[in-house]
C-alpha cells in the first residue's frame, strides 16, 4: 500500500500575510499554492513538506515527522530556506522572481510571482500531437534555449545549480518569456544523506553522476538535463536514461535519424551536452552559448519564444491551453519512449 501523501493547506488558510485560495500543485518535496497578498495581488506560495519525511491530517498546520526522519527534515528545511535566500537575490526575467520566503508551521515557505503561460512539456505534448515531422522547428529550439541558458548562466554565476532542468520546469509565460521554476537545493541535500527517499532525480533528464551518491555536480550538471531538453523538443519524448545510456548508448543512432530534419550542428550540440562523461561536455553555459549562437545559425535567435510557438502549433493550442493548469509549478513527466 502506497503511503499517504500529506494534506495540502486548507483554503483560506492565513499564511504569512497572504491567504491561501487553493492547492496548484505537489509533488515528492512539496506543495505549491495559488495565494493572494495584502493587495490582492495573485502569488504562487511553495511549501516545503517532503512526502516521505512528513505526514500532516487534513485541516492540520504544522506536518508531524518522526524522530528518526527529524534531522533529515530539517537539514532538508535548511537548504530549501537557503535556496530562497539565494533565488530572491537573483533579477532575471528568465529564473523565477522570489518575493519572499519565511518560516511558519514548522517549515519554510518561498513566496514567487505568479506566471501565466504554460509548460515546455505543455507545449512539447501538444506539438507531438501534430505528428509532423519536426515536433519543433530548429529556430523554435535555438531561440527558446538562447533565452533558458540566459538564465541559467545567472543561476550559475550565483553558485547555485538548478539540478531539475526539464520541460515541465521550463514555463513559457504569455508575454513571452521563458523562465526557469521549481529549483531542487532540497532534492540534493536529501538524495545525498538519505538513501529510503532516492530517486531524486528525473528519469531521462538526470545526468549520470545524479545517479551515484559520492559523485561531483556541477554545472555540467544542469548541461546535460538543456541537451536532453532540446532532445525531447526534437523528438517529441525524453532520451533513454543515463544508466540504460551507459549498458547500451543509442544516442547517436536516435540522433542521426534527425540529420536532414535538424541541422548536425544542432544535433552535435545535444550529443555534447549529453555526454555520459562530465569532463565531455560544456563546462560552462557560456561554453554551451557560444556553440549555440554560431555566425550561421543566427537567424535562429531572433523571434520571440511563445511567438514562434504559437505560429507553429496554431489552434491546437488554443484547445489545449483550455486543460492546461496556469501555474508555477511542476507537472507530471512527458512519459518515456526509449530512443
Amino acid at each position: 500500500m502506497s503511503k499517504i501523501k500529506p494534506a495540502p493547506l486548507s483554503p483560506d488558510t492565513p499564511l504569512g500575510g497572504y491567504r491561501v485560495i487553493r492547492r496548484l500543485a505537489a509533488g515528492g518535496f512539496g506543495v505549491v499554492y495559488l495565494a493572494i497578498d495584502g493587495d490582492g495581488q495573485k502569488v504562487a506560495i511553495k511549501e516545503y513538506l517532503p512526502s516521505s519525511l512528513a505526514t500532516r491530517a487534513s485541516g492540520e498546520l504544522t506536518p508531524k515527522v518522526p524522530h528518526e526522519k527529524l534531522s533529515l527534515y530539517r537539514l532538508g528545511l535548511k537548504s530549501f530556506f537557503e535556496e530562497g535566500r539565494a533565488l530572491a537575490q537573483i533579477s532575471h526575467p528568465s529564473v523565477v522572481s522570489v518575493l519572499n520566503f519565511f518560516r511558519e508551521n514548522e517549515t519554510v515557505y518561498m513566496v514567487m510571482n505568479y506566471l501565466d503561460g504554460a509548460s515546455l512539456q505543455d507545449f512539447i505534448v501538444t506539438a507531438r500531437d501534430l505528428k509532423r515531422e519536426k515536433v519543433f522547428r530548429e529556430s523554435t529550439i535555438r531561440s527558446l534555449f538562447d533565452e533558458v541558458l540566459r538564465g541559467l548562466r545567472i543561476v550559475h554565476q550565483h553558485k547555485m545549480l538548478h539540478l531539475d532542468i526539464k520541460p515541465a520546469n521550463i514555463f513559457i509565460t504569455d508575454d513571452n518569456r521563458a523562465v526557469l521554476i521549481d529549483f531542487g537545493a532540497a532534492r540534493e541535500v536529501l538524495s545525498k544523506e538519505g538513501n529510503f527517499i532516492r530517486p531524486m532525480y528525473t528519469p531521462g533528464f538526470a545526468a549520470p553522476e545524479m545517479y551515484r551518491r559520492d559523485s561531483s555536480m556541477g554545472p555540467w550538471t544542469d548541461i546535460y538535463a538543456i541537451g536532453a531538453c532540446i532532445y525531447a523538443c526534437m523528438q517529441g519524448f525524453p532520451p533513454t536514461e543515463a544508466p540504460q545510456r551507459q549498458d547500451k548508448n543509442r544516442l547517436t543512432l536516435a540522433l542521426g535519424k534527425l540529420r536532414g530534419v535538424y541541422s548536425d550542428n544542432l544535433i552535435e550540440v545535444v550529443e555534447w551536452c549529453m555526454a555520459l562523461d562530465p569532463l565531455s561536455r560544456p563546462q560552462s553555459v557560456f561554453a554551451l552559448q557560444k556553440e549555440l549562437s554560431r555566425e550561421g545559425e543566427r537567424r535562429y535567435t531572433k523571434p520571440s519564444v511563445a511567438e514562434k510557438m504559437r505560429m507553429q502549433i496554431d489552434s491546437l493550442v488554443s484547445e489545449t491551453r483550455k486543460g492546461v493548469q496556469k501555474v508555477v509549478a511542476p507537472a507530471a513527466d512527458i512519459g518515456a519512449k526509449p530512443s
